[in-house]
């Protein structure tokens, strides 16, 4: 049985009406207003069927005739597996990808979807790639599968980049999961530039450390280098500011801070319980990281696109299945 939320934002939104078939969206306005949400009861889901959900949503971004980036990882995986299926049906025709890892480029060609590079196609329409974290700005880390320098080219070549994550990628400020931010580094004197690294964020606390592949040697990226992964103990305080600070240093080849680049973030999520009176949820859910871009409203002219949205429990639990945040006027 339906339940409506009536919840009060702590800034301006329009009133969230549910539509049959198109995502609802909130509209940032000037004057607190209040909102509501109807809630509908849904299975618990695991991670991976999170990240199918999140894939198949973006896949709906793809049209025939474009030329796509195509990302690497466990989530963009479930992307390419969808375009491969859509190709083979005749839902899609027509379709060139450009992959951003050997990986990827093993996996499409054996799906039958047609390959390309940046050399005979600069231009892509579309990208779709996940990513490790995702702030309320939608900026992003990403390259923890070692592709960051090749995703950051195709990516940022794209019109527009897409990109499919699950709730447990969302993030306050970027570094702020406590895991790997890469930085790819030439393979000549990596300890130098380690070090430099770690001196770079001293302030932020940082720890940095070589990657290593399976069998203990340095992992060594599609382009034969190493990658210097950063824990932070804080979140990065000016990701901007840290991004230039290590793409000037000698023996850099990229960093995995993907800022004022992602057009969409499609997110799937769990289960929540919803605090009295507050946009917010637990375990980081994904209304909660819609109230972080909704408070952010000055700097963000974002809509905000709730699908599925679902309550187990009354009026104290949402489970919201779908979240997709994006620049205020982007369609597709």
């Amino acid at each position: 049985m339906a339940a409506t939320l009536s919840l009060l934002s702590p800034t301006s939104v329009s009133s969230l009406r549910r539509h049959n078939a198109t995502p609802t969206r909130i509209h940032l306005r000037n004057s607190p207003t209040k909102f509501s949400v109807k809630a509908f009861s849904a299975p618990v889901l695991t991670q991976d069927d999170l990240k199918k959900l999140a894939a198949d949503k973006a896949v709906e971004y793809v049209k025939s005739g474009m030329v796509l980036g195509l990302g690497t990882g466990s989530t963009a995986a479930f992307v390419v597996d969808k375009i491969g299926a859509l190709l083979k049906s005749g839902g899609l025709t027509d379709i060139v990808g450009v992959p951003t890892s050997k990986r990827t480029q093993e996996q499409a060609a054996s799906l039958g979807i047609p390959l390309s590079t940046l050399d005979a196609h600069p231009h892509l329409d579309l990208a779709i790639d996940g990513a490790d974290e995702v702030d309320p700005n939608l900026d992003l880390v990403k390259g923890r599968g070692g592709a960051l320098l090749r995703e950051k080219m195709v990516e940022a070549a794209s019109d527009k980049f897409v990109v499919v994550v699950d709730d447990s990628k969302l993030v306050s400020g970027l570094g702020g999961s406590g895991l790997a931010m890469p930085v790819e580094v030439v393979q000549f004197c990596w300890n130098y530039n380690l070090v430099r690294l770690q001196e770079l964020f001293k302030e932020e606390g940082c720890d940095a450390k070589l990657r290593l592949d399976d069998s203990g040697k340095p992992y060594v990226t599609d382009n034969s280098n190493y990658i210097v992964d950063l824990y932070f103990k804080t979140p990065i305080k000016d990701s901007g500011a840290a991004g230039k600070e290590i793409a000037a240093l000698e023996g850099v080849v990229e960093h995995g801070l993907f800022l004022d680049m992602a057009t969409a973030v499609i997110i799937a999520g769990g289960d929540g319980h919803i605090l009295p009176g507050k946009l917010q949820l637990t375990s980081e859910m994904v209304l909660a990281f819609a109230h972080l871009a909704l408070c952010c409203g000055e700097l963000l002219p974002r809509e905000v696109h709730y699908n599925e949205l679902s309550s187990d429990s009354g009026m104290e639990s949402l489970t919201m299945n779908v979240v997709v945040l994006t620049f205020a006027g982007d369609s597709h």
